[in-house]
């Protein structure tokens, strides 16, 4: 069953989530700028029984990982790690849609419908 946020609930939620987005976001960017080395490393060590180079990535693998469990574990979900763009599922009207928020933003203060994304944003007017 799914976690339903209020906008105040949300942004509360900011607290714990903004440290977690952070990291995700400058993990993703450590794995980003060495992906031409992690793919040849990878190919490497593909049927050799590993690569010393592969082993040093791995922790940030498993930390992202871990991260974006705890995430989905809160009913967050993780959209975009390059710019920080999270969702939380919330009713409106009688129904689901997410109440976006970007890692350089204060506040959650947009939603959109589910098939909306990004570009769909509205201006929260309710509670």
């Amino acid at each position: 069953m799914p976690i339903y946020y209020t906008p105040k609930e949300a942004n509360e939620a900011l607290t714990v989530i903004r440290p977690m987005v952070k990291e995700m976001m400058e993990i993703s960017e450590r794995i980003r700028a060495r992906q031409p080395e992690f793919w040849s490393v990878v190919q490497k060590s593909a049927g050799n029984g590993g690569n010393p180079a592969l082993s040093k990535l791995l922790p940030d693998f498993d930390r992202l990982d871990d991260l974006l469990h705890k995430m989905q574990d809160l009913g967050i979900e993780v959209k975009d790690l390059i710019i920080g763009l999270i969702d939380f599922t919330a009713l409106h009207d009688g129904r689901e849609v997410y109440l976006c928020w970007k890692f350089n933003e204060g506040s959650i203060q947009f939603w959109h419908e589910i098939e909306a994304g990004f570009s769909g944003r509205q201006l929260i007017d309710w509670e």
